[in-house]
């Protein structure tokens, strides 16, 4: 079968199932059991499995043709004459039928998107985070995938009504004045819609879609599976790295109830401070497949309107975002790893508020020390301690050079700092080429840095949009300096103090049995036996099988006797020098 032919069935099957999805969510609740009932067949599950695992083998051995295709599609002129190049040339023209024919002819990257968008939204999710790991992945592909994130196709209200009223175990009529039938937004997962309460209050409710899970689920356990033999044949891009990194991320996204719990704790971070807004959660109208959130109704920062904002009002917006950006990075290890200009909305006041928490990133307390003094020297204009905190935070993968890693990324820093002035130093620019470099020199990065670069990029460019003539590195400066502050204020210090007196006093009690059984060891290491070497004497029967080895082929050729019988004799002397 052809892979046009295996794409028609596949697309065929996804229209029937999306069909049913659709009929399903129009049924009343009887049908929807009696229909559940029925897909409790056992082999429904396997079969299921089956073919996912199928399709995603069909398109990873498509992918890997279609790359050998466009290799040879980008090989120049003077390649593609006579003999050179041969044997890519021909394993090309033998695959090139089995290749999908609008596929056949484009870029690699190109390939890579359409296939993770026919595979599905798990596949989708899996691109996302590809389009981020600048560090790992050549900038083309990255540039290429960020196309994913555009807007997805919108499952019907019928549907999504159905959820609603499974999950909160009433009809929506009497749990909401009205909910808007056209989504606010559709995303690979979920779907969101207004609504209003009883009490008046306007809300989003975001729900998961319709069999979304299940299909995720399915297809992160096959995906770990192939990681495997993708680690095999591309390790240096570690897409085992960036699958397990996927598999973590999504298997949450796929969860509402941590999206609750992220907008909760973000709301208590930033408690002492009522003008950065996160949305309230209505826990009486949220479970794992919906989330009631309170309804931010604010300005886009690319709206033309934000600019009747007084200047005065637009620099508090600035220094707003600026500070909850660096606090929630450097301070608190806790930051909205999903961070554009979408997700950010201007209320008035001017206050700026934070939506979408959905995806979430944490630095360890080590991590988010080397980051404070990372960013801090950079802001300063620290090459080396910039460098050495940054190295800090990297994993040398197999045959990684430590040393010319630091060395090339001070060299970077140093071109920044001659081609620009003043605000033009783009910091998001510069840690992301300072990341990217990491893969020249087997130098690896958590996926939290390029989530970091990401909310840096959507810093800069607001800040940028509002004042044209901001100066980031000074900013920063600005706000890098309270954390500096708050993280070193005498009272934080002494907490810090109290907090290890405990383990200090442990150290002090149990001092003397620690010396005592430190000396003991010594002793006992000092005075035992030296061991008796487990290569002892092989020299004397290597030179003993030498000897008898060396005798045959002396008597073979019809040396003097004197000669085979000495390499005997010898023989026989080492062997019993090897037994003493």
């Amino acid at each position: 079968m052809s892979e046009t032919e295996q794409n028609h069935s596949t697309q065929q099957v996804a229209q029937e199932q999306q069909q049913g999805q659709h009929n399903s969510g129009a049924t009343n609740h009887k049908h929807t059991r009696r229909s559940r009932e029925v897909t409790r067949n056992p082999f429904i599950f396997y079969r299921g499995v089956l073919y996912r695992l199928f399709a995603l083998y069909r398109h990873v051995f498509g992918l890997l043709s279609g790359g050998l295709i466009a290799y040879v599609n980008e090989l120049p002129p003077y390649k593609r004459k006579f003999f050179r190049a041969a044997g890519s040339r021909m394993f090309a023209w033998i695959l090139r039928p089995f290749i999908k024919k609008e596929l056949r002819n484009q870029p690699f990257e190109i390939q890579l998107r359409r296939r993770l968008e026919m595979l599905g939204p798990t596949y989708v999710k899996l691109g996302q985070i590809m389009a981020i790991r600048e560090d790992i992945l050549p900038r083309n592909i990255t540039d290429e995938l960020k196309q994913l994130f555009d807007r997805l196709p919108e499952i019907p209200f019928p549907a999504i009504r159905d959820i609603i009223e499974e999950n909160l175990n009433a009809p929506v009529e009497t749990l909401f004045q009205t909910i808007d039938e056209h989504p606010l937004g559709s995303a690979s997962i979920g779907q969101t819609h207004l609504a209003r309460l009883k009490n008046g209050e306007t809300i989003v409710l975001k729900v998961i879609k319709p069999g979304i899970r299940e299909a995720i689920l399915l297809d992160l356990k096959l995906l770990q599976i192939l990681s495997s033999l993708l680690e095999w044949l591309i390790p240096q891009y570690q897409p085992k790295v960036i699958i397990n990194e996927f598999c973590l991320y999504t298997e949450k996204e796929i969860d509402l109830t941590y999206e609750a719990d992220h907008a909760e704790i973000f709301a208590a971070n930033f408690a002492e401070n009522p003008d950065i807004i996160f949305p309230k959660i209505y826990r009486e109208y949220s479970t794992r497949d919906v989330l009631c959130m309170e309804f931010l109704d604010g300005l886009k920062p690319n709206d033309p309107h934000i600019f009747g904002y007084s200047r005065d009002d637009l620099d508090k917006i600035i220094n707003l975002g600026a500070h909850a950006i660096i606090k929630m990075l450097y301070d608190d290890g806790f930051f909205h790893a999903d961070l554009h200009a979408g997700n950010l909305i201007i209320l008035p006041g001017p206050k700026v508020g934070f939506i979408d928490l959905g995806m979430v990133g944490r630095f360890d307390t080590k991590v988010k020390l080397n980051m404070l003094y990372y960013f801090y020297s950079l802001v300063n204009g620290d090459i080396e301690n910039s460098s050495k905190y940054l190295l800090a935070m990297a994993k040398p993968g197999h045959g990684g050079d430590p040393a010319g890693f630091r060395r090339a990324v001070s060299d970077l820093f140093r071109r920044f700092l001659l081609r620009t002035s003043g605000g033009d130093l783009s910091l998001a620019q510069l840690i992301m080429e300072s990341v990217a470099i990491g893969g020249k020199y087997r130098m690896f990065f958590p996926v939290e840095m390029t989530l970091m670069v990401k909310a840096l990029v959507t810093f800069e460019g607001v800040g940028l949009l509002l004042n044209p003539k901001l100066d980031i590195p000074e900013l920063s400066r600005t706000h890098i300096k309270d954390v500096f502050a708050r993280h070193y204020h005498p009272r934080k210090l002494a907490n810090q103090i109290l907090r290890g007196i405990p383990e200090l006093v442990d150290v002090i009690v149990r001092l003397p049995e620690l010396i005592s059984d430190g000396t003991r060891f010594l002793e006992d290491s000092i005075n035992a036996p030296e061991p008796e070497n487990p290569l002892a004497g092989l020299r004397s029967s290597l030179m003993a099988g030498a000897c008898i080895i060396g005798g045959v082929i002396a008597y073979v050729n019809q040396a003097p006797d004197l000669l085979w019988a000495g390499l005997f004799a010898s023989s026989v002397i080492f062997y019993f020098f090897n037994k003493k």
